[in-house]
């Protein structure tokens, strides 16, 4: 594609935005750790949950919304969708936990929570695990669609895609740290939606289409709308094999197993990673709470539907994969996957639209990429090295390890991008590694019996059962294999943790009271100990908070869809419904007031 003049003043202009704010900001996120890895912890809830929402607003994301629709239709989403609800679980059951810490990285806790030399093995091996392991294989997957965005509207070849997606980003991530990160994500977020919304705008302009209803009329979006799998029958009446594929792989699985029992980052079950990295700089629990909830709505309820109406614009405009190849033939074939749609659909846009949907996929790059470079480095500088290498070191010098190993990680995603072909492959992988762990992320708060060797046999065994069904595939379906997964690591962490003795009782206590956990599952630490202890917060209405909030967010999200596909009664009545709910939690007492 040609770019015009005013197309680079607009990308040449975000570039010389960014860089001066993390200029601007160098000094003081240079200052000590708490400042370049925190933002000194005075975070206000808008700030942070812009920051969560423009984070996941990454160049992979409408890459496999795109993927997600062509393959399996609009009903496909259900496999990230579900976890809307691990995340109104977290808003309100963890957030306040999170906060209550008072700790610079959430991998501190388990020298909080656990005792002996396993917690402390347990501790460094989840930040080289997460922070470098875990943390390059997501940036690996949002460079590659760094990768096929670059390829489709600039001819770049991959290596050039990733050197000047990568070098821009490194020099920002080192200079302002996560305050820098932050306040850029504001008017990145802006951007994103405005070129998110364009692209839809015009895909619906292309000569093929002309409007929104000849989309939904078209032959090649038929059966691919609805927001549940389509079901097919043979002829005694059962369910095909194919059907019940869908239904469980896209439906039943992330509905009722997917959300509590898999490890995925930003989804974590009880928090965790770099949405437990905002919730720990927030000014205060209520900030926290208010932070993550933002985050859900606006993850959730506002921005799938201009992706999916490119995807869907995408079957009509580039319906196989030949004829994506055929439209590009520079791109590798390698890399040609449906995921290249969306990419495919933005060379339509006009001049100076172009600019502005590039700059924007540059901005959700780097939100996505800084923020992991910032958190993995976290991990490494505090956790590991301070931890376990140098007890005494400064503030200073962990800023200095924490730029070089923003450095480092950089060039080993930069380098697996490289090797990589599909999102959604990615992304099965990382859920399969992830399986059967979050049941015992969630519970760990509120069972005192759970231990580091509990957490330190779950990682292990999920990554060898993931491991072994690829090496030795048994001909199974995708959801069989998770499922089977999540049952045999589930039952090796249970096993570990009644084989094992637990933590020290007086640090289990010294946790309770600095953290406050509701349920009944500390009572045996409460009943040995005669002193004061401060009031457990009511579990009820916290695990009611979260089903309205679900319930409003799925109101918001398909009240959207309604409109959009014409049913304008039901979808006004779904936005109702879902911003009144949503309304009421905002002014409930765990979220409003004076946050």
């Amino acid at each position: 594609m040609q770019l015009t003049t005013l197309d680079w003043i607009i990308i040449a202009t975000y570039f010389v935005a960014v860089l001066l704010i993390g200029v601007v900001v160098a000094k003081i996120a240079g200052k000590n750790a708490w400042n370049f890895f925190l933002g000194g912890r005075e975070m206000p809830w808008w700030l942070l949950g812009v920051s969560m929402v423009a984070t996941t607003f990454s160049t992979d994301t409408p890459n496999l919304v795109t993927d997600i629709v062509r393959q399996n239709g609009v009903a496909g989403n259900w496999v990230w969708w579900a976890f809307l609800i691990t995340g109104m679980v977290t808003v309100f059951l963890y957030a306040k936990l999170w906060r209550r810490m008072d700790v610079l990285t959430d991998i501190e806790f388990y020298e909080v929570r656990y005792t002996g030399k396993s917690a402390a093995f347990l501790r460094g091996f989840r930040a080289l695990y997460l922070g470098v392991f875990f943390n390059i294989m997501i940036m690996a997957s949002v460079s590659l669609a760094a990768i096929k965005i670059g390829g489709v509207m600039l001819g770049l070849s991959p290596l050039q895609c990733i050197l000047g997606a990568s070098i821009v980003t490194v020099i920002f991530s080192s200079l302002g740290g996560f305050r820098g990160i932050v306040f850029t994500d504001f008017p990145l977020f802006v951007v994103a939606m405005i070129g998110s919304l364009a692209a839809a705008y015009f895909a619906l302009g292309h000569a093929e289409i002309g409007s929104l209803s000849a989309l939904l009329e078209h032959p090649n979006v038929a059966g691919k709308t609805g927001f549940l799998p389509e079901i097919e029958r043979d002829a005694s009446g059962a369910l095909t094999d194919e059907s019940l594929n869908l239904w469980m792989t896209l439906l039943i699985i992330p509905l009722f197993v997917q959300w509590w029992s898999v490890w995925y980052p930003g989804a974590e079950p009880g928090g965790g990673g770099y949405i437990a990295q905002r919730m720990l700089a927030a000014e205060n629990e209520r900030h926290a709470t208010g932070a993550v909830l933002f985050f859900n709505f606006a993850h959730y309820g506002l921005r799938p539907w201009p992706w999916i109406i490119v995807a869907l614009a995408s079957l009509v405009a580039f319906p196989t994969l030949d004829s994506i190849q055929s439209a590009f033939p520079e791109v590798d074939p390698s890399v040609v996957g449906h995921d290249l749609a969306y990419p495919a659909m933005l060379t339509f846009l006009p001049s100076g639209w172009l600019g502005l949907v590039l700059a924007s996929l540059v901005a959700v790059y780097m939100s996505t990429i800084s923020t992991h470079l910032n958190w993995g480095s976290s991990y490494v500088a505090h956790d590991f090295y301070k931890r376990f290498v140098k007890k005494k070191a400064s503030g200073k010098e962990l800023v200095i390890l924490g730029r070089l190993s923003t450095v480092l990680l950089m060039v080993v995603a930069g380098w697996l991008a490289l090797q990589l072909k599909s999102a959604l492959d990615t992304f099965q992988i990382l859920l399969q590694v992830g399986a059967g762990t979050g049941l015992l992320f969630i519970l760990r708060w509120f069972w005192w019996r759970i231990n580091a060797f509990s957490e330190l046999s779950a990682m292990i065994a999920s990554f060898i059962f993931a491991v072994g069904f690829k090496v030795v595939d048994p001909g199974w379906a995708w959801w069989v294999e998770l499922i089977t997964s999540i049952g045999m690591t589930t039952v090796v962490w249970v096993t570990v943790t009644l084989a094992t003795p637990p933590s020290d009782k007086k640090h289990l206590l010294k946790f309770y009271k600095r953290v406050r956990p509701g349920g009944s599952g500390w009572n045996p630490v409460r009943e040995q100990n005669k002193e004061f202890l401060p009031r457990p917060d009511a579990m009820g209405p916290q695990v009611g908070q979260a089903v309205l909030g679900i319930l409003s967010v799925y109101g918001f999200l398909f009240g959207i869809g309604k409109l959009i596909y014409g049913d304008i009664l039901i979808g006004i009545v779904l936005l109702v419904v879902g911003i009144a709910i949503g309304l009421k939690l905002v002014t409930s007492k765990s979220v409003g007031g004076r946050i």
